[in-house]
């Protein structure tokens, strides 16, 4: 018998379902509706991803999703057929959450190169989240016996007040949130849930950002280790957003992932990373870019897969 050899999959997950195309919806939305094909396809000609050697994610189905949600809340996203259509695409994005953050407690990093609808709790949405995925997975790996604690930290330039007000009071889930005072969802009860907060001012600049987030970090890994990292890498930082309303370089966000991801390999703690906010026409560029150099930093590699 033909040995069989083992093949080559990088710990990213994808599928063509996730951009937004139906009717026009996607010009009503301030971003690139897009940008997950955009970045998938730099990627490809960049790493040569094809869907055979990276995973491809099913649609988080009704049942996964009553884990989290209330039945009341989903069939209230059913009252609007119209709407019935193009959320589908956000519930392959939530698939894919799902089957990244098992990938990366098994491989030690995954990365879904789309979800992080971090304005959705288990019973409402907010800010184009419907659906909660990062409390999904953080339930995901509490059910596990050797994961006692979970850190979730948040660099989209938005408050992360859904899943916050999911875990308020929880002890096994550590928060970091830096996040713009001043903008959307400016929600003071999910704060409570905060472990560590970095409240930004408008249009803050690289060198005061990456030394708030590396205080945050190091801080907080005096305090914790964690055994699972949910990493929100939002890039609606990006000077020019004008969602995020910060003035962050493209080189600033590719050294703030670098910094995060550095930190869970020296820890030896699984990491996921989640795209999440990012409304700049240059955003895929951008996040591809930061992907690379993840890659040829060692930081992101393909494993042998049967």
């Amino acid at each position: 018998m033909a040995e069989i050899k083992p093949k080559e999959c990088w710990p990213i997950v994808y599928r063509k379902e996730y951009n937004v195309t139906f009717f026009g919806l996607e010009n009503l939305h301030p971003f690139d509706s897009k940008k997950w094909a955009h970045i998938y396809k730099i990627l490809k000609n960049t790493l040569g991803l094809n869907q055979s050697n990276i995973y491809v994610p099913d649609e988080i189905t009704e049942d996964e999703l009553l884990t989290i949600h209330s039945d009341k809340y989903l069939k209230s996203l059913k009252v609007n057929r119209q709407y019935l259509r193009p959320i589908r695409f956000f519930r392959f994005q939530v698939g894919g959450t799902r089957l990244a953050g098992k990938i990366a407690r098994k491989e030690g990093v995954a990365i879904n190169l789309g979800g992080g609808f971090h304005h959705c709790s288990k019973d409402r949405g907010g800010g184009f989240c419907p659906y909660a995925d990062i409390s999904l997975v953080v339930n995901d790996a509490l059910q596990e016996n050797d994961c006692k604690l979970v850190m979730i930290i948040d660099l989209d330039a938005h408050q992360g007040n859904g899943y916050e007000r999911d875990f308020i009071g929880n002890s096994k889930v550590f928060i970091i949130d830096v996040f713009n005072k001043n903008i959307y969802p400016k929600d003071t009860y999910a704060e409570t849930a905060i472990s560590k907060a970095v409240k930004l001012d408008y249009f803050i600049q690289d060198y005061e950002y990456l030394t708030s987030v590396e205080s945050a970090l190091i801080e907080s890994f005096v305090k914790v280790k964690p055994d699972f990292i949910i990493y929100n890498a939002g890039t609606d930082i990006l000077k020019g957003d004008k969602l995020g309303l910060l003035s962050i370089t493209p080189e600033a966000i590719i050294q703030r992932d670098e910094m995060v991801f550095k930190l869970a390999q020296q820890n030896n703690i699984p990491l996921v990373m989640l795209t999440s906010g990012g409304y700049h026409k240059s955003t895929a560029n951008i996040i591809a870019a930061s992907l690379q150099n993840l890659v040829q930093q060692g930081l992101v590699k393909p494993s042998q897969v049967e």
